[in-house]
């Protein structure tokens, strides 16, 4: 009995390390009771009540099993890079490539930064509900690419690159709270980091084209 009690908390430091990076956690909370670590929040779908409206907060609690699936929801603030290191065949990943966009001045930019981001608890039931596990490539990713792509349009290329870059971030934070907040998830702050510049502007938007049309068909 107890190595099996210690094997399956091992198992669940295996699975929140792998997900220190994500919103979702993987279905490993089988069994009798629900262990929610701190800086989680757990829902649970019922087989005849669908989602429950109740979400449990950190600690243990108990659900019927076989009858009851939980899955685990990360309330902290979380990165979502964007930069080359990102890897696109994770669709599902915290993240994304450089953006293109072309500013007021008509010239071809490459945007790197962060975006940190968090759950609201309680519009977790909906999210998991009627968007799904995938919400950030449903929802996130193209919000912020669109966003970032018409705030950029509104200034010239040295205004991004140092003039007015707070007010760029700032304009970006404002856009992507509007989209997000109805939606339950909160903007914390907008960190430009990088802006490259191409003079080959064909080249790069069908750089991004290519690369927004194998995003489409891996969802």
């Amino acid at each position: 009995m107890k190595v099996s009690r210690v094997t399956g908390q091992i198992i669940m430091a295996d699975s929140l390390d792998k997900i220190v990076y994500s919103f979702v956690m993987e279905d490993v909370l089988k069994g009798l009771f629900i262990h929610v670590p701190p800086g989680y929040v757990a829902c649970v779908y019922d087989l005849g009540q669908g989602v429950l409206k109740k979400v449990l907060t950190p600690g243990l609690h108990l659900k019927i099993p076989f009858w009851q699936k939980a899955k685990l929801f990360n309330i902290q603030t979380l990165e979502y890079g964007i930069s080359t290191e990102f890897n696109p065949e994770n669709i599902k990943g915290l993240g994304d490539t450089p953006i293109n966009a072309i500013t007021v001045d008509n010239k071809n930019i490459s945007i790197q930064g962060t975006v940190l981001l968090r759950l609201n608890m309680e519009y977790i039931p909906l999210i998991w509900q009627w968007v799904g596990e995938d919400f950030v490539a449903k929802i996130v990713r193209p919000a912020i690419r669109s966003r970032l792509r018409m705030i950029a349009s509104r200034y010239s290329h040295n205004d991004i690159l140092s003039a007015r870059r707070d007010d760029v971030e700032v304009d970006i934070k404002k856009e992507l709270e509007r989209i997000f907040a109805p939606r339950g998830i909160k903007v914390e702050n907008i960190l430009l980091s990088e802006i490259g510049t191409s003079s080959d502007k064909g080249r790069e938007r069908t750089g991004a084209s290519d690369l927004e049309k194998f995003y489409e068909n891996r969802r």
